[in-house]
């Protein structure tokens, strides 16, 4: 789809979602407090199913019936929801909203690489620049390197592993999702994430812990659900519709600073020095990646990565 309708109303709704997916990391600054990682992710995905499957049988209809759509959306809540939902509600329990918003920022950066691992896009050398642009980012973020395992450098690597397992959904996604429409992808995995993680919560969890949780806790978690969650695909989807994807694209570069605008006024998080370095180093690379500010200098056309 074309950029033809790039205008005033498509740069609201981006916005927009920005706020949505950057409020994603408030809301589970605030669930960490009182909640594990496990039952965090399980509110989130079991919630959003039940929002948004009514609004795939208005808009669309009933869910598909064949097993090789649902294997191939089996493979996206894996590596889209159930992995990186629980890593990074996992790393926010050592790590700031605003520092784990930065770090999933690098999401593209992996996209690329995994895109050329599997033989589906080349790296060139604007790629290879981002992404040892990025990871200069990161290794800033920590302070230099990860050779003491604190607490900090967990939730680091956590949000990391999340921006990795994001990342290798894009040839996933490449190879496997042609044909099916984004909202019964997007359905579909969130019906079979919510019912991979009530496995795991009954497993490894105590789903009692729900019951004392505060009411704070369970609007941040409804607004997880609803908002960041069955709504943000909704609006994703309409962005792409009216702007095409590299524009959509774009969202990938606000998150962070709705993340940490929302983070400072809402709850007082603040970042150093230090993370404002590694946060511009991490964006700078993914100006790069992104193609679009070098396309006047001749370095190619823009990529569209995942937001």
């Amino acid at each position: 789809m074309g950029d033809s309708k790039i205008d005033t109303q498509s740069w609201v709704l981006l916005l927009i979602l920005s706020l949505i997916w950057g409020g994603s990391f408030l809301f589970i600054a605030i669930a960490v407090k009182e909640l594990p990682a496990l039952l965090i992710v399980l509110a989130r995905v079991g919630l959003a199913a039940l929002i948004i499957i009514p609004a795939h049988l208005l808009l669309i209809g009933k869910l598909p019936r064949d097993l090789k759509t649902w294997i191939a959306c089996g493979g996206m809540s894996i590596m889209n929801n159930v992995l990186p939902f629980t890593a990074i509600s996992w790393g926010q329990h050592h790590i700031t909203g605003g520092l784990a918003s930065v770090i999933n920022a690098t999401t593209p950066m992996f996209a690329a690489l995994f895109m050329a691992v599997f033989g589906l896009e080349g790296i060139t050398l604007r790629k290879a620049v981002a992404l040892a642009l990025g990871f200069v980012g990161v290794l800033i973020l920590k302070g230099g390197g990860f050779g003491d395992l604190g607490d900090q450098t967990l939730g680091i690597l956590a949000v990391v592993f999340a921006s990795m397992t994001y990342g290798l959904s894009a040839p996933w996604s490449k190879v496997k999702l042609q044909g099916i429409p984004p909202l019964t992808i997007a359905t579909c995995q969130l019906t079979l994430s919510a019912i991979i993680m009530a496995v795991i919560v009954l497993i490894f969890s105590d789903v009692h812990l729900y019951a004392a949780a505060s009411q704070e806790t369970w609007v941040a978690l409804v607004l997880l659900a609803a908002l960041s969650t069955s709504i943000a695909y909704l609006l994703f989807f309409r962005i792409i519709e009216r702007a095409g994807p590299s524009f959509v694209s774009l969202v990938t570069m606000i998150i962070p600073v709705s993340a940490i605008l929302l983070g400072y006024v809402v709850i007082g998080e603040k970042l150093t020095l230090r993370e404002i370095v590694g946060a511009l180093v991490i964006g700078l690379a993914l100006l790069i990646i992104d193609g679009r500010v070098l396309r006047y200098v001749g370095l190619g056309a823009a990529q569209s990565p995942r937001p």
